[in-house]
């Protein structure tokens, strides 16, 4: 019987159109789904928009579009990147879809009728950016981290879910990894943030916000966009809002999330599923942040680099690999316009590209029979711990090395003067070389899925066209 894997990225929010970020999260997904799918596992990989809330409604107002016809156009350029990106997804979910909006409002009156949800009213400070209430301890120099922006103190009468009374449940299951958050140092980060004080009870409707689901007890309220958007994760998979219905995929085996949105995630969504009664996801596992010249992105710094322009200047191989080889995963990592076209011309023009084109070329110089060596399970086994620890940078360190491997092999064994001179060891030097570039093949496959193909066509046909060109 096949094993399910359920994986989601974030529904990535719509008020501006996708960057880097979301793109190094979704071919990070699709490269864990991708090897699972070579595994024989039973894979559903999920990601969709989250499409409602204040920031959107300002947003389609300064472009004089009416909302729905402002995330329709933007959650159709996260499609086209997914396409661009060559992303082998199972279902896009939208949270403008009316059957999730329904499961939204069905959500909202059971956890009502529970009564985890209640009418009182919130202050606090709140920030624009995250559309979220921010405790002072999450200020730095006052202002949110990741938007640089002061929060505003704001006061208003809304609809709070119940936090405390599970808090003491949730550290429970993180501690025994019940509900397991990786890395090491995200699961220390949540703990120390829930023993540290008794959660406030959170803000879940708005009263001035139009763009958003009402409440089926007050439709003077709309859902909080957080609460909304998490419910995405089960009615991505169908999920008609029946706690006896839950879809058989559930639990998600991993939701990757960025570190920006832990705390949410660690938070409000499982004790959400807790009040539901709901089995949590079994892990969040958690990646830093794309970096340019060891600082954040910003236009104002002038350092931000374009998906669009890294797909036109690298192709959409090219591309997932420079995102997924730009360092350990989970960490930071810094990229440049300058250091990605270094990697890219000696990784994949010098490198994987000579590699192919020169053992096709010596493959063609005889009528030699070669036969492709079965080495691919003992490195497939070491390649899929690496996987399932999710040190995809690793993954790919393993395929280099039998590129510059077999680069020494050719320059030490000279088999273009075997074919003259010896044969039989043209024949043995051969062999390794067909069946090493026949294993990268295989084992590109959830990274490269196109080179993989473009590889075992060339092997077949002893044609081999450029793979990477040069770039300046």
């Amino acid at each position: 019987m096949k094993k399910k894997f359920f994986i989601t990225t974030p529904v990535y929010y719509v008020n501006d159109v996708p960057h880097i970020g979301h793109a190094y999260t979704t071919i990070a997904a699709d490269v864990l789904a991708r090897a699972r799918r070579e595994q024989g596992d039973d894979v559903f990989l999920l990601m969709g928009t989250d499409e409602h809330g204040l920031k959107i409604q300002k947003a389609a107002e300064a472009q004089g579009k009416n909302p729905q016809e402002f995330v329709d156009e933007v959650s159709q350029e996260f499609k086209n990147l997914w396409d661009a990106l060559n992303i082998k997804y199972n279902s896009f979910i939208r949270t403008t879809d009316p059957k999730h909006k329904e499961v939204v409002r069905k959500v909202l009156q059971i956890l009502y009728d529970k009564s985890a949800i209640y009418k009182g009213e919130y202050e606090g400070l709140y920030c624009v950016g995250c559309e979220q209430f921010k405790s002072e301890n999450e200020l730095v120099d006052g202002k949110c981290p990741d938007h640089d922006l002061v929060p505003e103190k704001m006061k208003e009468e809304c609809y709070l879910l119940k936090m405390s009374d599970l808090q003491d449940r949730l550290i429970e299951k993180i501690k025994n990894d019940e509900f397991n958050i990786r890395r090491e140092k995200y699961k220390k980060e949540v703990l120390s943030f829930l023993e540290s004080q008794p959660l406030r009870d959170i803000s879940i409707s708005r009263k001035n916000v139009s763009w958003g689901i009402p409440l089926p007890f007050d439709p003077s309220h709309t859902a909080y966009v957080w609460f909304d958007a998490f419910l995405n994760y089960l009615t991505g998979l169908g999920w008609d809002g029946d706690l006896k219905n839950i879809p058989d995929k559930w639990p998600a085996d991993i939701h990757l999330i960025g570190k920006d949105i832990l705390r949410v995630h660690a938070t409000i969504w499982p004790i959400m599923l807790m009040h539901l009664g709901i089995e949590l996801p079994k892990e969040l596992f958690v990646h830093g942040h794309i970096l340019s010249g060891g600082k954040k992105m910003s236009k104002t710094i002038g350092n931000v680099i374009s998906i669009d322009e890294m797909l036109e200047k690298f192709g959409k191989d090219g591309t997932r690999y420079l995102l997924m080889s730009a360092g350990t995963f989970g960490e930071d990592v810094d990229v440049t316009m300058e250091r990605m076209t270094e990697k890219y011309n000696a990784d994949l023009a010098n490198g994987l590209g000579n590699l192919t084109s020169r053992v096709l070329k010596l493959a063609t110089i005889s009528n030699f029979k070669f036969r492709i060596s079965n080495q691919i399970q003992n490195q497939n086994d070491k390649i899929f711990n690496f996987i399932d620890n999710l040190e995809l940078d690793k993954v790919l360190e393993c395929i280099w090395d039998i590129v510059r491997e077999d680069d020494r092999y050719i320059e030490k064994n000279k088999p273009w003067e075997l074919a003259k001179s010896d044969q039989a060891k043209f024949g043995k030097v051969m062999e390794k070389l067909v069946s090493d570039l026949h294993l990268i093949s295989e084992l590109l496959v959830p990274f490269m899925p196109e080179t993989s193909e473009n590889i075992k066509k060339a092997l077949e046909t002893k044609k081999a066209e450029t793979l990477f060109p040069r770039i300046n």
